[in-house]
């Protein structure tokens, strides 16, 4: 069955639109890596095929033969699960940035406490990324446990496959909170941060990066490079030292 899903995946790579070709090098990434990535890649020297997705859909994916050459996740956990699966060799994955979470609104709603929360929803859902399977959902859970706001919430959310769903949701009015990454709110006009959550209330947002083959190595390098530090840092992700 797992062969069978890695040639499914095999074969859907290779005939969707924009990759065909052997000489491009196929990058997975975490969804809410969009933006900074693209311009990362449009500056590298060969052509480079994104992918987007939720991290622990990637973990999969690439656990069942989804070919790829690099891959960027947005929680250690994926690549602990990688190692574990023996799809990638241990020590390989290093941290190339860091991120915030915020609670978002619509465009001109004003600032809340959290604590308001439960009644503003009304009867509508808070947007996150699905709790345990998307590294913004788990963060989202983490904070919203420490808030002591987990029990009043749990039934009442709209869980996505990426955060980049649920920055959607409230950009078109669908919902109206969402738990996101900083840098997501501020790709997007049709959305206001209304709280900033403190980074000690979830474990660290890092994001990692590994090669699955020699050609991958080459992208990690322009990953590394001070003018690709430097399109991640203008999007809003921090540097964090290796």
């Amino acid at each position: 069955m797992r062969q069978f899903a890695a040639l499914l995946i095999l074969i859907m790579t290779l005939c969707a639109p924009g990759w065909a070709g052997a000489e491009r090098l196929v990058v997975f990434a975490a969804a809410s890596l969009r933006g900074a990535l693209d311009e990362i890649a449009a500056g590298f020297d060969g052509e480079v095929a994104l992918s987007y997705g939720g991290s622990g859909a990637i973990a999969r994916q690439v656990a069942a033969g989804a070919p790829a050459d690099a891959m960027l996740l947005a929680n250690p956990k994926w690549m602990d699960w990688l190692e574990g699966e023996g799809i990638i060799a241990p020590g390989t994955a290093f941290v190339i940035a860091s991120n915030r979470l915020v609670l978002i609104g619509p465009q001109d709603h004003a600032p809340i406490d959290p604590e308001q929360l439960p009644e503003l929803l009304g009867t509508g859902r808070l947007a996150m990324g699905q709790r345990d399977a998307v590294p913004a959902g788990t963060y989202a859970r983490q904070w919203l446990e420490s808030a002591g706001l987990w029990e009043a919430l749990r039934t009442r959310l709209a869980e996505t496959d990426n955060v980049r769903a649920a920055l959607a949701l409230v950009a078109r009015g669908q919902a109206p909170f969402g738990i996101v990454y900083a840098t997501d709110a501020r790709a997007e006009a049709g959305v206001a941060i209304l709280y900033e959550v403190p980074p000690e209330s979830h474990a660290p947002i890092r994001y990692l990066a590994t090669a699955l083959t020699e050609r991958g190595q080459s992208f990690l390098a322009h990953l590394a490079s001070p003018a690709a530090k430097a399109i991640f840092a203008a999007h809003g992700f921090a540097e964090v030292s290796r």
